[in-house]
């Protein structure tokens, strides 16, 4: 088992887009927003192919009311390593939901981070290349190397996170 970094498929704004609609037919007037985030929403970027999807909320309460419409649907909640929902229930899963508050650090990260990389071409290149390093690197199988995949590029996003403030 491993962490597959597959090069881009223009398919992954369409898969996008049809988990949108049952995700907004799900949650309603819960989801301020839907929005595609995540390698996969990069144009150009390769990726491991999960659709990352960011439904903005008002407040916490209703980020809690958003579980059971998500479960419906076939969404497992985790919390490890932090509060999530995934499909299908056994890895490597194909989509996954971060619920976030409007306005929250995570949420705009989450955006920006996308933004910037679309914008572009040579830090879209060294993300690339820093994850298909990672996931050599990893050890798929358990949790802990998925985690450790995933926390292996924190610095260079909050990196470009930075970048992208500097730059509005």
């Amino acid at each position: 088992m491993s962490i597959v970094i597959a090069e881009y498929d223009p398919n992954w704004p369409e898969e996008f887009a049809a988990e949108e609609r049952r995700v907004r037919r799900a949650l309603g007037a819960l989801a301020l927003s839907i929005d595609h985030v995540g390698s996969t929403s990069v144009p150009g970027l390769a990726a491991k192919p999960v659709i990352d999807i960011q439904v903005t909320v008002t407040d916490a309460a209703a980020a809690e009311t958003c579980r059971e419409p998500l479960v419906g649907i076939g969404y497992t909640y985790t919390t490890i390593p932090l509060p999530y929902f995934h499909q299908p229930s056994e890895w490597p899963h194909t989509h996954h939901i971060h619920v976030r508050e409007a306005g929250s650090v995570e949420a705009r990260r989450m955006l920006a981070v996308r933004d910037w990389l679309r914008g572009h071409e040579a830090d879209r290149r060294a993300y690339e290349f820093l994850k298909r390093q990672l996931a050599e690197d990893s050890h798929a199988e358990t949790p802990q190397g998925r985690f450790l995949y995933s926390e292996g590029k924190t610095d260079f996003i909050r990196e470009l996170e930075g970048r992208s403030r500097t730059d509005e």
